[in-house]
């Protein structure tokens, strides 16, 4: 039912060529509205309080005109008290509502912030492999971390921002036109000229965003990958120093010029709104003398309407650069969703649990071939009976490795099954396939931690004890306990504090203490000398009695000791046997053995 059925990365894998051309998406306000919808409740006390400040707000300029126009032409000096009291209440009141306004707006923000950083990074852990062998790495951690960085005050504060203007825009509005609706049409004579430029302004912000995103992209993958400890020692040994530095420049220099650009868009544009801001006021003093001299109205009713005028000018002008900076955050939501949308791995909790009791693996007719077209499994059929150790050798680039990752779904067949103990590794719960499957990698990677926790990280719940019994059958524990700290001792970035036999034999002891069913070992013993050689292969032992290894095999003494070996070229199986069997034909194997393994076995 899987015979020609492309594999999951194939429909994300285009995302990333440059050549794809660029789709205009609408912006997903659904998808935005329902980052809030878990805080309704704070964020309904946050509407409350904005149109309770927005209310009192207006108390200030209305009583102002009382003041002019009643209490102190009558020469009342009480009714002078009582309003400037009035006034005073009410910007104490204000302000105790905007600090409860305030915590809630943070509490909402940054709990959205935290959801965004943890649902983004629980995808990126479920997506498949070829995601990350196809994205540099310094791109996935921009997005992760820069990108939903960057929306903070988009979510915190510019979002709440909006509301307040919104609130008391209607609220002034109402007000003014209640005072005088002739002043009214006057003043709103200028907002065509604010508001009208909104929308191209916001548009060419929002390109030139995207673009300085991506570069930040380029900049913090040449960054992740030169300042690691292998790239800066690549980079060392082949003097690239001046190269690096150019490319660096570079790029820093376009990220310069994009944010030049960032910060002019739109300066002509607040220019105009604040000549308006100034302009309004001067045509309701204009307008408003005129009245009062031929009309009637009072001079506190003037002074009131120019008092209002901020609090409709300033959240309209507040609200033209809102929009600008919504346009602009909108380009990083757009980014982040895009990473958000891709397919991950799933781990369908309806498919039954693996029984890997035995441990038999079964190729049948398996082909496989990466998004690039490029075939490198052809219709590859072997057996593995429990327990049995089958070591895959052939020439570099042959298919090993791949072959190896086909077993625990890190790549999908697009041909043929895989089944262990009977059970197609497609029709189980892949968490169940990989918890019986212990993996020693060629490259041993541990984290920036102490030794202890690099080893518990196979299996959480071990006691100290199990810990210490899985270093001692892994040849670790003497080495370990020498050291000053013991087992609580940080191993550095990668584990570069300790030498690469050290490190394979913690990758040993961690994945016995997962207990496994199943190996796969991509031996990396072909780089370390005698020693450290004999005493991985010591470690090994335990390793590997009583489980079905898959060995990726760099040494003699590993393929001796295979009960069966596939001799791999172009992605195919060229050769089956035992060493004795393979040794007597005049085939690949043949050559292998005389140019490659005999040579390393005198090492």
């Amino acid at each position: 039912m899987f015979s020609g059925v492309p594999p999951v990365h194939l429909m994300w894998s285009n995302m990333f060529d440059p050549k794809r051309p660029k789709v205009e998406k609408a912006v997903d306000w659904k998808r935005l509205g329902r980052l809030f919808l878990p805080y309704w409740k704070q964020e309904a006390i946050v509407i409350g309080c904005i149109t309770l400040v927005a209310l009192l707000g207006l108390l200030p300029p209305v009583l102002t005109m009382n003041l002019i126009d009643k209490a102190i032409p009558s020469g009342n000096f009480q009714s002078v008290v009582v309003i400037v009291g009035a006034m005073a209440a009410a910007a104490l009141v204000s302000a105790g509502i905007s600090a409860l306004q305030g915590y809630m707006n943070s509490f909402v923000g940054e709990s959205i912030m935290r959801d965004l950083r943890i649902q983004l990074m629980t995808h990126m852990h479920k997506m498949p492999l070829d995601f990350f062998t196809s994205t540099k790495t310094g791109e996935v951690i921009n997005r992760v971390t820069n990108d939903v960085d960057s929306i903070d005050g988009l979510v915190s504060g510019t979002l709440v921002m909006i509301l307040i203007n919104i609130s008391v825009i209607i609220t002034t509005l109402v007000t003014i036109f209640l005072l005088d609706w002739r002043l009214s049409l006057m003043s709103l004579v200028v907002l065509p000229f604010m508001v009208a430029p909104l929308w191209p302004v916001g548009r060419r912000m929002y390109e030139i965003r995207k673009a300085t995103r991506e570069k930040r992209d380029e900049m913090q993958a040449i960054g992740q990958e030169t300042l690691s400890v292998s790239g800066i020692v690549l980079l060392k040994s082949f003097n690239r120093e001046i190269f690096e530095h150019d490319r660096y420049h570079r790029l820093g220099t376009d990220l310069m010029k994009s944010e030049i650009k960032l910060a002019m868009v739109g300066r002509w544009f607040m220019a105009l709104i604040s000549a308006m801001v100034i302009l309004g006021p001067a045509c309701i003093w204009l307008y408003g003398g005129w009245l009062c001299i031929h009309s009637g109205i009072t001079v506190g009713l003037v002074v009131t309407f120019v008092s209002l005028l901020s609090r409709l000018y300033t959240p309209v002008a507040s609200l033209a650069g809102v929009q600008i900076q919504v346009m602009s955050a909108l380009a990083v939501f757009e980014r982040i969703f895009d990473y958000l949308d891709m397919e991950e791995e799933k781990d369908d909790s309806s498919l039954p649990r693996l029984r890997a009791d035995a441990g038999e693996i079964r190729f049948d007719h398996v082909s496989f071939a990466y998004p690039n077209g490029r075939q490198a499994i052809v219709d590859v059929s072997f057996l593995a009976k429990p327990g049995q150790m089958l070591a895959l050798v052939g020439p570099s680039g042959a298919g090993k490795t791949t072959l190896s990752m086909l077993l625990p779904r890190f790549y999908i067949q697009q041909e043929g099954s895989i089944t262990i103990d009977g059970q197609d590794v497609r029709n189980v719960r892949l968490s169940s396939l990989r918890e019986n499957i212990g993996i020693v990698t060629q490259e041993t990677y541990l984290f920036h931690d102490t030794i202890f926790n690099n080893l518990v990280y196979a299996r959480p719940t071990a006691t100290k004890e199990e810990v210490i019994s899985a270093c001692k059958a892994a040849n670790i524990h003497g080495f370990i306990e020498k050291l000053e700290n013991g087992y609580d001792t940080t191993v550095g970035e990668r584990g570069h504090k300790l030498s690469g036999g050290e490190r394979q034999r913690l990758a040993i002891a961690r994945v016995l203490l997962k207990n496994p069913h199943i190996l796969i070992l991509d031996e990396a013993t072909s780089s370390l000398d005698s020693e450290n050689e004999a005493l991985i292969q010591e470690a090994l032992t335990p390793l590997i009695k009583g489980r079905t290894s898959l060995v990726i095999a760099h040494r003699l003494s590993t393929i001796i000791q295979a009960d069966l070996i596939l001799v791999i070229d172009d992605g195919r199986i060229a050769e089956m046997g035992t060493h004795e069997e393979l040794i007597q034909k005049d085939g690949l194997y043949n050559r292998l053995y005389k140019t490659q393994f005999r040579e390393t076995a005198a090492v």
